[in-house]
């Protein structure tokens, strides 16, 4: 079986089945059956999201992120230390508000050893073929999205102390999926590129943060977390601007955080979007250091149903090329199809033909997925 990375890849969240929808509610909001009832419907419903992929033709596979309700809070939820609020207002979208989810440190961070999501991880690994891979928020998530006020550890306002912890719980996050099989971990730290949109850089600086200092803090973060990691470990990371039911929450082009992207957090795979003029230009590309990392520009977009032209396509590799060389890039769509559990305005029928248009561009250009 080939190895990753791939040329034809996906971020990982996928449209939730309608009965995980229905189960889901049932346990949540209307109290009417068991956890063990809930993940019955899960276990029933996700090998048919595994076999979905593996039909279209990709060789790496997720569970859709289908257990949970966030791509990120969940897992931030579950850690030691990290607890989630819900109050009455939300993070402001384009057009739209997330709901009013708020993680709060309450002690000293760790990985626990029972960490759900490694079962979930686990659960994929025993229904494929092909290369299972899990998504997990990456480090900065959890300094960006936890206000100050909600820190309580009186050592994590030191913000070099709360960095160091963050990163040592991931680098227990890190062999916990290795020692579970995982042999590809994506970490999706999308906040490099909020860290390169004016509003989000002037917001932080108005709390005293240098928006260019936490691009470097950031990258060490990540390259702490997974600078020891086993040979046969591909690291993957994720970066948007936001994606709650098709709207986005950032812009500006990758520019300011390029150079610690590519050179500073020691990752494997880059999947950037690259679907609208909000991401700027490719020029960023030509940072990407020779050799075998790979970069999977989202040229193909999960927020609409309408199919990307194949030629079309091809030129935007072509304009890449120019930056990087093409050997060292290959193609994902810009975001997952539902990076909550509401999903994007798309049709199951379209994500499949989106995953589809994915294998097939590879095949194209490169002649293999």
């Amino acid at each position: 079986m080939p190895t990753p990375p791939y040329r034809a890849d996906h971020v990982g969240s996928l449209l939730r089945p309608k009965p995980i929808t229905e189960a889901r509610k049932k346990f949540f909001e209307e109290k009417s059956i068991s956890a063990d009832e809930l993940r019955e419907v899960e276990d029933r419903e996700i090998p048919g999201l595994i076999k979905m992929q593996e039909e279209v033709g990709l060789k790496a596979v997720t569970d859709g992120e289908a257990r949970r309700s966030f791509w990120h809070y969940d897992f931030m939820g579950m850690l030691t230390g990290l607890d989630l609020e819900e109050r009455d207002d939300g993070v402001q979208f384009a057009g739209v508000k997330l709901r009013p989810i708020f993680p709060t440190i309450t002690s000293k961070l760790d990985f626990p050893a029972d960490h759900p999501m490694l079962d979930h991880f686990k659960f994929v690994r025993d229904n494929t073929s092909v290369t299972p891979k899990i998504s997990i928020p990456g480090p900065s998530a959890i300094h960006f999205r936890t206000a100050p006020e909600d820190i309580a550890p009186a050592e994590y306002k030191d913000l070099d102390v709360l960095f160091h912890d963050i990163a040592q719980t991931y680098r227990k996050a890190v062999q916990a999926f290795y020692d579970a099989g995982c042999r590809y971990l994506q970490m999706d730290d999308i906040f490099f590129a909020y860290l390169c949109d004016p509003k989000h850089r002037a917001s932080r600086q108005e709390q005293g943060q240098d928006p260019d200092w936490l691009i470097d803090q950031y990258a060490w973060m990540m390259n702490e977390a997974i600078k020891d990691r086993p040979d046969d470990m591909i690291i993957g990371m994720h970066m948007c601007r936001g994606n709650f039911r098709s709207t986005h929450a950032a812009e500006g082009a990758y520019d300011p955080a390029a150079d610690a992207i590519f050179n500073k957090t020691g990752v494997d795979v880059y999947f950037m979007e690259y679907d609208t003029e909000r991401a700027g230009g490719l020029e960023p590309l030509k940072l990407l250091p020779k050799g075998n990392k790979r970069v999977l520009p989202g040229f193909i977009t999960t927020k609409t149903g309408e199919l990307e032209d194949m030629d079309w396509l091809k030129r935007q590799f072509e304009k890449a090329s120019e930056y990087a060389d093409i050997d060292q890039l290959g193609i994902a769509p810009q975001c997952g199809f539902a990076s909550t559990e509401e999903g994007n305005a798309i049709t199951p029928d379209d994500q499949r033909r989106k995953l589809e248009l994915v294998v097939r561009t590879a095949e194209e250009i490169w002649g293999e997925v």
